[in-house]
């Protein structure tokens, strides 16, 4: 029986993933606003309880995994099932989310007394990492912090890092994250450009992945999804552009003779406009294919 109390809030994409991986070693006490999340999660043999607070009850460690910050602190600060109505004296919470650094210290703060702590271990690999176990987690806080949620963490996954002190986590994420999304539009950008000069895609990627230009999409996105049918990252437009945001705001005004950044952030809500905020980050795909007038994804817009 399992000594080490764990609780997990948010059941989704990518919190559903990351806390499956939890259940192979642990009991959880779980939560997620989704009746559909709670019944998977049941039938797995978690205890599904029906508010934070009666996770935070159950719990010595919570982790929480939701699209923002405001969210998480919603879900700790709750008036009357927030985490710290139900969670004791010497509880962590650790966020998973992809959260902004200035809020995850602001909540730090206000949990000052309470004798419960908060850190950040935000992850990048999505669902397929978190499903595989090679999911990057990055964990802002305390060494003692850092070692009393390591052991925990590395059920998920063993690229657990210590990067810092609070909110350090939520900064590399954002960077990286800032990185995944130029990068994509720029292997988008480039195998149009390509394609529209009367090049295959596929023998355009090929070559790429062999040169110096490589790099995520062109090494997983292209041959995982753009070419096949499995088209769709199933990952927002809105969490994109949220995270995206976070970087621009983190650069605050030390970079602001710096332009990729905020192109960046442009195009993303350029996606909102078109597809919605809902709309997949693939669909920017298709402003590429527009403006070559050549075809690159196997499945075409509309199909």
């Amino acid at each position: 029986m399992d000594k080490l109390r764990i609780g997990y809030i948010g059941l989704g994409v990518m919190g559903g993933a990351l806390a499956k991986r939890l259940l192979r070693e642990h009991k959880l006490t779980v939560f997620d606003l989704s009746p559909e999340r709670r019944a998977e999660f049941a039938a797995l043999g978690a205890t599904v309880v029906d508010s934070p607070a009666a996770v935070g009850a159950a719990s010595d460690i919570v982790l929480t995994c939701l699209p923002t910050s405001a969210q998480v602190k919603q879900v700790i600060f709750g008036d009357n099932d927030g985490l710290i109505r139900g969670m004791k004296p010497g509880g962590l919470i650790v966020d998973q989310t992809s959260g902004a650094t200035a809020a995850t210290r602001a909540m730090a703060a206000e949990l000052a007394g309470t004798g419960i702590e908060l850190i950040d271990g935000p992850v990048s690999g999505g669902p397929r990492g978190a499903d595989a176990g090679t999911i990057a987690i990055m964990v802002g806080g305390t060494p003692e912090q850092y070692s009393r949620v390591e052991p925990v963490l590395t059920v998920i996954s063993p690229n657990v890092a210590h990067v810092g002190p609070l909110g350090a986590g939520h900064t590399l994420k954002a960077v990286n994250n800032m990185m995944s999304a130029a990068n994509r539009l720029l292997a988008f950008e480039a195998v149009s450009i390509a394609a529209a000069n009367g090049l295959d895609p596929k023998v355009v990627i090929d070559v790429i992945n062999k040169s110096s230009g490589r790099n995520n999409a062109t090494l997983n996105v292209f041959p995982q999804n753009i070419f096949t049918d499995d088209f769709h990252a199933r990952f927002t437009m809105a969490l994109m552009e949220k995270d995206v945001a976070l970087a621009a705001e983190l650069a605050g005004e030390k970079f602001q003779h710096l332009t990729l950044t905020p192109l960046i952030l442009r195009n993303y809500r350029m996606g909102i406009d078109r597809f919605g905020r809902d709309g997949d980050i693939h669909d920017m795909l298709r402003f590429y294919e527009e403006a070559g007038g050549a075809p690159v994804a196997k499945q075409q817009l509309g199909s």
